[in-house]
């Protein structure tokens, strides 16, 4: 069987992905910086060839502040960078999986977004990822693009293992609780995204682990589990300002996503996995 050629491997996601494989017996090629560069025409040509199974797509400038002062940067990963190897992809038939974010919502709206929602995005990040979404979009071959949010993994540096880490060293936290949405364990989206490649699906997904929160509920269960006597108090976006602004509401609608591979495990359950793991 031919292999998955995993861009972004050292990534939360990129490493899900290589785990992942590696347990259901598939083959995979990691490609990371500096041998592979979405700025870099002939390194894609170099690594996306035409016997592979599929690409999946983990590699994006991620720095959602840094893409304030730097969008040009931002925009030649997330944007040019995917269109090349979109282009590479469509040149030898070979189907590619990319990610995407709920930033590219406006966050204005009160119920989930459905993947077929107009995009507005309301920082620089969304608006290069947008730009990498459209040129996925405007392919002619076999492409899963999979919005998610709120990434974390028992590794790397997210929010659970920050969070873990200072409610353990502290008496108290503040955490922004008007800001909601779905927390997605980076395995379970490697998985999700698995399965719904193995069942043939194309175009526009939702993926994020099921039900959804406040970053303070997020963190407040957090600290439950890792230790208790850390106390989370709630706060407003206004009293820790960042230079991107964050949307107010970035539910995914994940009805899509269910119809194929059943509900979503709730963000509890993922959560409680991924600091099991983290030890």
């Amino acid at each position: 069987m031919s292999a998955f050629l995993i861009c972004g491997a050292g990534g939360m996601l990129g490493r899900a992905w290589g785990e992942l494989l590696a347990e259901r017996g598939l083959e995979a090629r990691a490609a990371d910086l500096p041998d592979f560069d979405l700025a870099d025409e002939a390194s894609i040509a170099r690594h996306v060839t035409e016997d592979l199974r599929a690409v999946v797509n983990c590699a994006a400038y991620t720095d959602v502040d840094g893409a304030e002062t730097d969008e040009a940067l931002a925009t030649e990963i997330n944007g040019a960078g995917v269109a090349r190897l979109v282009a590479r992809c469509d040149a030898v038939g070979v189907p590619l999986v990319h990610y995407s974010t709920d930033y590219v919502f406006d966050g204005s709206a009160d119920a989930p977004y459905p993947v077929d929602r107009a995009c507005d995005p309301v920082n620089a990040y969304g608006r290069s990822k947008r730009v990498g979404e459209e040129a996925v979009l405007a392919s002619s071959g076999a492409h899963l693009l999979i919005r998610t949010s709120w990434l974390y993994a028992p590794w790397g540096k997210n929010f659970v293992l920050t969070i873990a880490k200072l409610a353990r060293e502290r008496d108290a936290l503040r955490v922004v609780d008007d800001q909601r949405g779905r927390p997605t364990s980076s395995q379970h989206l490697a998985a999700l995204s698995l399965g719904l490649l193995e069942r043939d699906q194309s175009g526009v997904f939702h993926g994020t682990d099921g039900g959804e929160c406040t970053w303070f509920d997020f963190a407040t269960e957090i600290a439950r589990i890792v230790a208790p006597s850390c106390e989370v108090a709630p706060c407003t976006s206004d009293e820790y300002p960042r230079p991107a602004a964050r949307p107010a509401y970035s539910v995914l609608d994940l009805s899509r996503t269910e119809a194929v591979l059943g509900p979503m495990p709730d963000w509890r359950v993922n959560l409680a996995a991924a600091l099991e793991q983290a030890g």
